[in-house]
């Protein structure tokens, strides 16, 4: 099982010189990651912001079931911006405590730091590149 993670972009485009537009969407970056790796984003503090970002708008609330937490993922917009912080933060932390990170390495080499680092510098540079593209993330 995997995350996949994405950056979409709108933009109008007319056909009629300006008179009316249609909204339009395109992919900007798309990648892929092991869930290995989730017990190495939760020790940095990236947990949400890879694989759960809705949460960064849910403040506190807690969800009665699986469909309710859902339909609020499926309600709320999350803009590349608003989880560079949180990604440049953690990224910090890893770069500056490899050895203990490596310590959340996947015993069957699934899911490894040297692999996590590069993942999270591409993602990172990719929201700074299209700072107001809508997250969207696949688990």
């Amino acid at each position: 099982m995997s995350l996949s993670v994405t950056l979409k972009r709108k933009y109008h485009v007319s056909y009629d010189g300006g008179k009316t537009l249609e909204e339009k969407e395109e992919e900007v970056y798309w990648a892929n990651i092991t869930h290995n790796l989730g017990g190495m984003a939760k020790e940095s503090g990236i947990y949400e912001a890879l694989w759960r970002p809705y949460l960064l708008k849910a403040e506190g609330k807690e969800f009665k079931d699986y469909i309710e937490e859902s339909e609020f993922e499926d309600s709320v917009e999350i803009r590349a911006y608003e989880i560079i912080p949180l990604l440049e933060k953690g990224l910090e932390d890893m770069k500056a405590r490899p050895e203990h990170y490596k310590t959340f390495d996947s015993p069957n080499g699934w899911g490894t730091y040297v692999h996590f680092v590069p993942f999270i510098e591409e993602y990172l540079s990719a929201c700074k590149e299209f700072p107001e593209a809508i997250v969207e993330v696949w688990r």
